[in-house]
């Protein structure tokens, strides 16, 4: 499959609705404007890309909704050459805006099977993540830390400790906290123990895995 100027113009009208939902990072909206959504979902779903919705992937899991993607990737305030940990790659589409944005992502997927499939696809797309793994996103990259910030994309019963831990002092970690439903959550890490907690409504994702496989 292509990325047509039809395509583009698609793109383009998702970034209007986007600015209409309230999202005004303009480094957030560049990258979403450049970034071929189409070619991340399986072939039945890829005259919907464009519209703000969620689609199931391979192992059960989803591809979140554009304004989603945007709203976390937003609440990270990424800086160029900024460490971003994201903890489920999914279909790639969070890990190719993030690198999009000039972020360095390490990201971590712990259904093999994607892990597997965007492993290959990214580097197709010439998007190349600084570090993708297979593993357990509950227990981050401790190897590669400390990071600048995360990025959790699935939801979370709990903030876990080891994401807390591999976050700098001044970084902002992103997750959506909860079980059926889940509750967008901001941390920032203000010193050694402290950081400073904010919340933005209600949202919802597949659960974090844990121990899996």
């Amino acid at each position: 499959m292509k990325d047509t100027a039809k395509h583009q113009g698609l793109r383009n009208q998702l970034v209007s609705q986007l600015k209409e939902k309230g999202i005004t990072d303009l480094r957030v909206l560049d990258a979403i404007s450049r970034i071929p959504r189409h070619l991340f979902l399986e072939s039945s779903f890829a005259d919907f890309a464009y519209q703000d919705k969620a689609f199931p992937i391979a192992a059960g899991q989803t591809i979140s909704q554009p304004f989603t993607v945007a709203f976390q990737s937003q609440l990270l305030q990424v800086k160029k050459d900024d460490k971003v940990l994201e903890i489920g790659t999914g279909s790639g589409y969070q890990t190719a805006i993030l690198c999009a944005m000039g972020a360095k992502v390490y990201s971590i997927e712990r259904q093999n099977e994607l892990f597997k499939q965007t492993s290959v696809f990214l580097p197709k797309l010439g998007i190349r993540p600084k570090h993708l793994s297979f593993g357990d996103g509950y227990k981050g990259l401790p190897n590669h830390a400390p990071f600048d910030s995360i990025i959790v994309t699935a939801g979370a019963p709990i903030i876990p400790s080891p994401l807390m831990a591999q976050l700098k002092v001044g970084g902002r970690l992103v997750i959506p906290l909860g079980n059926e439903h889940q509750i967008m959550t901001l941390l920032i890490r203000k010193n050694e123990t402290q950081f400073e907690k904010h919340e933005f409504g209600e949202f919802r994702f597949v659960p974090l895995l844990e121990n899996k496989n």
